[in-house]
């Protein structure tokens, strides 16, 4: 899985452009690696680009960094990794070390705190839009199964009050039985 030095610029400064340019967390960075990776680059198709973002939201740490060094490793290997991790890292590092410097500027200026506040609004839009074309694609699939544990899920977390944790556990597990289940079906028809 050895590539080129262009592949590896063009890696990095895919995953550090979208890295730079994210506010907001783990969840407003996905549409924006999917437009990069899916849909600009063509590195990865849209299924797999899910399967990351579920994998990195199972994961401990920021979803960011899980989803960033997937994909790198899904293209490169351990090397197409470390460089997404380096360009992930980099750039909140530079912004927070930044800030660190003027804290007291920025928390008493009313010109940063009204900018904060309007990211808050574009963040919560952005995190919209990816759970309701997200949500549509399961319905849209016409996959019963999928579409009541979305709703379970949903139900579960909003309702309930049930931890998030606890039910990404339990679709983590639902779903590699089922899986199981299916292969097994399918090995015994071949």
């Amino acid at each position: 899985m050895v590539k080129d030095f262009q592949f590896y610029k063009k890696l990095f400064l895919s995953t550090f452009s979208v890295s730079a340019f994210t506010f907001g967390g783990g969840y407003v960075i996905v549409p924006l690696m999917k437009k990069k990776f899916v849909e600009d680059l063509h590195w990865i198709d849209e299924n797999e680009m899910l399967d990351i973002v579920a994998i990195s939201q199972s994961l401990p740490g920021p979803m960011v960094v899980d989803a960033s060094v997937l994909i790198g490793y899904r293209l490169a290997g351990i090397p197409g990794a470390a460089v997404t991790l380096l360009s992930t890292l980099l750039p909140p590092f530079v912004i927070l070390s930044v800030i660190s410097l003027f804290y007291q500027a920025f928390r008493t200026n009313p010109v940063v705190n009204a900018v904060l506040k309007g990211m808050q609004a574009g963040i919560a839009a952005i995190i919209a839009d990816v759970v309701l074309s997200d949500g549509l694609k399961i319905c849209k699939s016409k996959n019963t199964l999928s579409i009541l544990i979305m709703a379970a899920s949903f139900i579960a977390v909003y309702f309930l009050n049930i931890s998030v944790i606890l039910v990404i556990l339990i679709c983590g597990v639902f779903g590699g039985v089922t899986t199981v289940i299916r292969n097994r079906k399918g090995g015994k028809k071949a």
